[in-house]
């Protein structure tokens, strides 16, 4: 995981928008697009440090023996320092790692291909 969040800029870019339109021909649909895949990233991400924290929990709730992990802080710094899930999710996007479907679409898609094929047969 470490590998794939390297690659990612932290900071901000200015984008052509024909770029995300291209392949949904919809600028509000890649937006649904790239907000779902920025929330699927943030889960895993906040999956993965609440594994790495719990490593660490201890057995007893007293609050006398609370205290700060020093390895808890580390792994929190780290994950903080992480580029963004939208980051993430838009440079993904832009490298055609995305795989999505609008079934709305697909839909509308057979009901013209049946449409079609009714009028070849009435022609016929």
């Amino acid at each position: 995981m470490e590998d794939k969040k390297k690659k990612v800029v932290n900071t901000t870019i200015t984008r052509n928008t024909d770029d995300f339109s291209r392949m949904t021909d919809n600028i509000y649909e890649t937006v649904a697009v790239l907000t779902k895949r920025a929330n699927q990233i943030a889960a895993e991400e906040k999956r993965e440090l609440h594994n790495k924290i719990d490593e660490f929990k201890s057995t007893t709730d007293a609050l006398d023996e609370m205290f700060e992990n020093r390895e808890q802080v580390e792994i929190v710094r780290r994950f903080e320092q992480q580029p963004k899930p939208t980051l993430e999710a838009t440079e993904e996007y832009l490298e055609g790692k995305i795989f999505y479907r609008n079934p709305a679409k697909e839909n509308q898609q057979e009901r013209k291909l049946e449409e079609l094929e009714e009028e070849v047969i009435k022609e016929m």
